[in-house]
């Protein structure tokens, strides 16, 4: 089977004569469908031999192109011209008429031209980069591992660690059956170190895990057999359409049934846990699509020994215990409210520090030639369009009606910042042009998926695009990279892992344009002596890009810098630069953030830290704590000293034993506690305490400010 796919603003067909005697029966009339998806398609001679089979991967594709598009709205339109191996028109008409009806059996509004007429059809296209796609679908399985693609995961060959975890989640699935007989099973998939199981048709609550974890113990003892299943084996609706996106075998654990989202999911026996326990549970949307059912998810976890799962526990009650939700609240840096979801309420003491970070990243702005703008907060639809972000990211924009015509609070700066670009005429001695942005940013995230800091509504990101030629792209990245690597490794000491993501499927440009561009990018991080690894068509359709994880003391891994080349921005708002020859030419658009989003770095900040911040960063660096009143003069002396050297510092005067004003100091992890005694006022001399509990007595005053100065320009970490 042959296709070819339009994103359209509307297509209008007429059938004006039968081309063949089994031309379906239809009454001759002319029809308009508008903001659509059409899809061309010249059923084969292959199809016939699978005809089921062939609708199913006509659907597949359709959803896959529909989805990419940001529509519900589907045409099917036959379309011999695409193939001169045809098949017999029976089969033909059988696939296409299966299609449509699987297609709005998922609530996809489909319409389907006529077979076997002659018509006349008029179509306009979007013109942005996914509108014209063509494929080739062939019937026979794909065999080769890897090939399989599941809408939830990437299909892959599991190892042994990921097979236990997973068919824990089935096991949790199968005692959910025992326990539900009215459950229904939907997706088992992976989340971050813990493997989950979606529920359909039953309500459970939190009181019913350890009934679940005493049932899963009973079936992992009776070491029940985990075996393969065929597909029409696979029973309730889920399943089914997890079978009909894979198109693979199922697989069994005694009479529940599931479809596979990878390869060679499950263990041969559930004896071969050792060690599980059962998480949580959530709330989840059926392909995570808010337009979809919703479903209960029971998050778990499972090992082969329990030492595995001793260090697992102990892990995560660190990572509880570093939780900045509760770090940011006890140490009263950060506020969020009802009224406000997903947007943070920084507080005095957070805003100094988010103010800190916005200056630091500023000073290196300024010594890397950086322009910063402030950028409007709101644009009309008419920008999104240009961008394509009105077609393929509405959704997750905040839309706003002014005078009867739609804007948008922006999710982005990238197309804000080719405005700038373009305002005036640019040379090629104007480039390289290198733009940063501090705006607010809104996106519209579901309100499950809202964590903290680390998922929010609001949030500013250190936002960069740099404006070059092809030429200068080397030495921009480089500069980037070194950017990047100064600020994760050596202030804030972090690990990073570096990945060069190439060319994906569907791409804009030449494959010489990314040859070419991938090169580079290669050879800048190898001159940047960078041990990287490869992500084989992960690039993003409009350039290839370096992606940077981020490991956290916990050893957790995090995405916040990139570097990305963009050849699609430039093409689409026509940016342009007169060359040394005369010519007007395209720029090159890098993506540039280096903290990435202020208020999740804030979050893995504090996490990583604990709560203990580098001097620099802390809003209270000093508490000086007297031990009677007869001291506080001068503790306030020794604060205006340490205040106008730039030190933020306060006085803890209260009627409260010298003990407890320190215990407290310490529970608000200030870097140095300072007690100020009889003795301490007679000798002008201090009685320094550090945030590790290291003691000194007799400390002079103007030398120890002078540590702190020290300690702060080199921005130590301690």
């Amino acid at each position: 089977m042959k296709i070819l796919a339009m994103h359209s603003d509307y297509i209008t067909f007429e059938p004006t004569k039968k081309a063949i005697k089994s031309a379906e029966d239809i009454v001759e009339e002319k029809k308009r469908i508008e903001e659509c998806l059409v899809i061309f398609t010249s059923v084969e001679e292959d199809d016939s031999k699978n005809s089921e089979l062939a609708s199913q991967k006509l659907v597949a594709e359709a959803k896959k192109i529909a989805d990419s598009v940001k529509t519900k709205k589907i045409v099917l339109y036959p379309y011999a011209h695409l193939s001169s191996k045809l098949a017999k028109p029976d089969v033909a008409i059988a696939v296409m008429k299966k299609a449509e009806e699987l297609l709005k059996n998922e609530d996809y509004e489909v319409s389907r031209a006529p077979f076997g007429w002659y018509k006349a059809f008029e179509i306009k296209c979007k013109g942005h980069p996914l509108a014209e796609l063509s494929r080739q679908i062939n019937v026979e399985e794909e065999k080769k591992e890897g090939k399989e693609e599941g809408f939830f995961v990437d299909s892959k060959k599991l190892n042994d660690k990921e097979k236990v975890n997973l068919t824990t989640s089935l096991v949790v699935g199968k005692a959910i059956k025992e326990l539900f007989p009215e459950a229904e099973i939907g997706i088992i998939g992976f989340y971050h170190d813990s493997s989950f199981v979606d529920v359909a048709g039953v309500r459970l609550k939190t009181e019913d895990i350890p009934r679940i974890d005493a049932k899963v113990k009973n079936i992992i003892n009776h070491r029940v057999k985990i075996t393969k299943a065929s597909k029409e084996e696979i029973k309730g609706k889920y399943q089914k359409l997890v079978n009909e996106e894979t198109g693979a075998e199922g697989y069994k654990i005694d009479n529940l049934t599931v479809a596979p989202l990878f390869l060679h999911p499950f263990c041969e026996d559930a004896s071969e846990i050792h060690s599980f326990k059962v998480l949580n549970l959530a709330s989840a949307y059926w392909k995570n699509n808010s337009k979809n059912p919703q479903l209960v998810r029971i998050y778990s976890v499972g090992f082969k020994t329990t030492l595995e799962m001793d260090e697992y526990i102990k892990k995560h009650e660190e990572a509880e215990k570093r939780d900045h939700r509760n770090i940011t609240k006890e140490l009263d840096l950060v506020y969020f409210h009802e009224y406000a979801p997903g947007a943070p309420f920084f507080l005095k003491k957070g805003t100094i520090m988010y103010n800190l970070l916005i200056e630091f990243i500023r000073e290196e702005y300024e010594k890397r030639g950086y322009d910063e703008v402030i950028t409007p907060q709101m644009y009309n639809k008419k920008l999104w369009e240009i961008s394509g972000h009105w077609d393929h990211y509405k959704e997750n924009m905040f839309i706003i009606n002014v005078e009867g015509q739609e804007h948008s609070l922006k999710p982005m700066n990238c197309p804000s910042h080719c405005l700038i670009y373009k305002r005036d005429i640019k040379s090629y001695k104007d480039l390289p042009l290198r733009i940063a942005d501090f705006c607010n940013l809104h996106r519209n995230e579901l309100s499950g998926t809202l964590a903290g800091l680390t998922r929010v509504r609001k949030f500013s990101q250190d936002d960069g695009h740099i404006f070059c030629r092809f030429d200068q792209i080397e030495k921009e990245v480089l500069e980037v990279l070194e950017f990047i690597k100064y600020v994760w490794t050596k202030v804030f000491d972090f690990k990073l892992t570096y990945y060069l993501s190439t060319r994906p499927e569907k791409a804009l440009g030449t494959k010489e344009l990314w040859d070419s561009a991938e090169e580079i990018l290669s050879n800048a991080l190898k001159k940047a002596g960078i041990q990287y690894h490869l992500k084989p068509g992960d690039g993003a359709f409009y350039g290839p890009k370096i992606d940077m994880d981020i490991e956290d003391a916990l050893g957790r891994k995090w995405q916040c810098p990139t570097c990305q080349l963009d050849f699609n921005l430039p093409k689409r708002f026509e940016l342009t630069y007169e060359g040394e020859d005369g010519k007007k030419h395209e720029p090159v658009m890098i993506h540039r953030a280096v903290l990435g989003s202020l208020e999740r770095f804030f979050g893995m900040m504090t996490e990583h830290y604990s709560g203990k911040f580098p001097l620099w960063l802390s809003p209270i660096q000093v508490e000086l704590v007297t031990v009677t009143d007869r001291n506080i003069d001068f503790a306030n002396e020794v604060k205006e000293k340490m205040k106008k050297r730039g030190i933020r510092v306060e006085v803890d005067s209260r009627s409260e034993t010298i003990g407890k004003k320190v215990r407290d100091a310490q529970a608000l992890k200030i870097n140095y506690i300072i007690t100020i005694g009889d003795k301490e006022v007679e000798k002008k001399t201090l009685a320094v305490r550090s945030r590790d509990n290291e003691v000194r007595f007799d400390v002079n005053i103007n030398e120890f400010i002078d540590e702190l100065i020290l300690e702060i320009k080199e921005k130590r970490i301690r």
